[in-house]
């Protein structure tokens, strides 16, 4: 019998867990005061009908936001955090599929620590990823979107979960609201592509 996935990775939950979109944007913007500058002066999202028929789901409601009021950006020469924008679905949807890719080879190689790609039930789903080849995801298990927990592939082939959304992990990456497992301290430059 395989040990359950809890005992194979670590999990780190946040001392509270945003469900409110707007609250763990709030938390992302209070951790990377250059960030506010780099809004949009008006909600302009992503065609959410062209990516859920692709991907057979919406992604949860905190990224859909930074979506729709941030183009993707990178932090800290570091992480990219690669959002969706109008006209870019089909950009963002290539993109996911060569994660996507390397994912399924991963799990192929049993590197994935059992872990299957999306859209296998409960698979990997990328959002982002590091200068240095460490890929995010969500994990698609729960009663939807905004349950999914936020799993770090570290390169050095270490793997967790957090138990928040992406704005918050990002945002307990950068104030210390989390232990970094394997990842670098995380600064506030921010650099919009």
């Amino acid at each position: 019998m395989l040990p359950a996935m809890d005992d194979l990775i670590g999990t780190q939950h946040p001392r509270r867990r945003f469900t409110d979109p707007g609250e763990a944007v709030a938390a992302l913007e209070a951790a990377v005061p250059g960030l506010v500058a780099h809004r949009r002066s008006a909600p302009a999202p992503p065609d959410w009908s062209v990516i859920e028929a692709r991907l057979g789901t919406l992604p949860p409601a905190d990224f859909r936001l930074l979506s729709e009021i941030f183009g993707p950006f990178e932090l800290d020469g570091f992480l990219n955090v690669r959002l969706p924008g109008p006209g870019r679905e089909e950009s963002w949807l290539r993109g996911l599929e060569h994660f996507l890719e390397i994912a399924q080879e991963w799990w192929e190689d049993d590197m994935s620590i059992g872990l299957r790609p999306h859209p296998a039930p409960g698979g990997l789903l990328p959002w982002g990823e590091s200068v240095d080849g460490d890929l995010f995801f969500w994990t698609t298990t729960g009663a939807g979107p905004d349950d999914w927990t936020v799993t770090v592939a570290a390169r050095s082939h270490g793997w967790w979960h957090y138990t928040g959304g992406v704005a918050q992990f990002v945002a307990d990456w950068i104030d210390g609201g989390l232990e970094r497992w394997e990842l670098p301290p995380l600064g506030t430059g921010i650099r919009p592509y």
